[in-house]
């Protein structure tokens, strides 16, 4: 996987545009800034538009190229960001740490995802929030007929309701929807597909 990673971040262009997800625009904008984490974060697009809204920010991903993306945008913008590489495995992040947990198209392979999202909860302050937008199973019929819709092919990664339900159940006041959206969002991600957004506070 990493090396697929960092093929696709590579190129010179931004893989999945240098704007943030729509969803998370929104619900950040709605928030008072604190500390932030987000896992899996590629070339920074969302990390960066936080950290532009004043909040502190941490990520990770295991693609160099990512890191390097991410740092290079994030001068352009004038903010700092902590980009660390490796797995969760491999940071040294203090349990109860931040203050909130935004996972965009992180998705994992299904033995460990469960482990990861488990992991990640740990380092989420009481009271910290999660947001979370990710496809659908039902995304696949979508980038089945549109392979520009992006995302993976492997249906086991693709997420439930009931599965995010099980693994963040510790979280209360979950806001949990499942909707089709059009997606504009770079070279790999164009197209109608099938999300899931989840809203949830420790």
């Amino acid at each position: 996987m990493k090396e697929f990673w960092d093929q696709r971040y590579g190129a010179e262009e931004y893989a999945y545009g240098v704007e943030p997800n729509q969803f998370l625009k929104e619900e950040l904008e709605r928030i008072k800034p604190g500390k932030a984490l987000f896992p899996a974060e590629g070339e920074g697009r969302n990390a960066v538009f936080a950290a532009k809204l004043g909040w502190e920010v941490s990520a990770f991903d295991i693609s160099e190229s990512g890191k390097m993306k991410a740092e290079k945008l994030a001068g352009l913008k004038g903010v700092s960001l902590d980009y660390q590489i490796g797995t969760l495995e491999d940071m040294n992040y203090e349990k109860e740490s931040f203050d909130l947990i935004v996972l965009i198209f992180a998705h994992f392979p299904k033995p460990i995802r469960s482990l990861i999202h488990a992991g990640l909860l740990e380092l989420l302050k009481p009271g910290g929030m999660v947001i979370l937008e990710g496809f659908s199973k039902a995304h696949l019929a979508f980038s089945t007929a549109n392979p520009k819709a992006g995302g993976p092919k492997e249906i086991s990664m693709l997420f439930s309701k009931e599965e995010l339900m099980e693994e963040f159940s510790s979280l209360h006041q979950i806001s949990l929807d499942e909707i089709e959206v059009y997606l504009k969002e770079g070279e790999f991600h164009q197209g109608q597909s099938s999300v899931i957004r989840m809203i949830g506070q420790k």
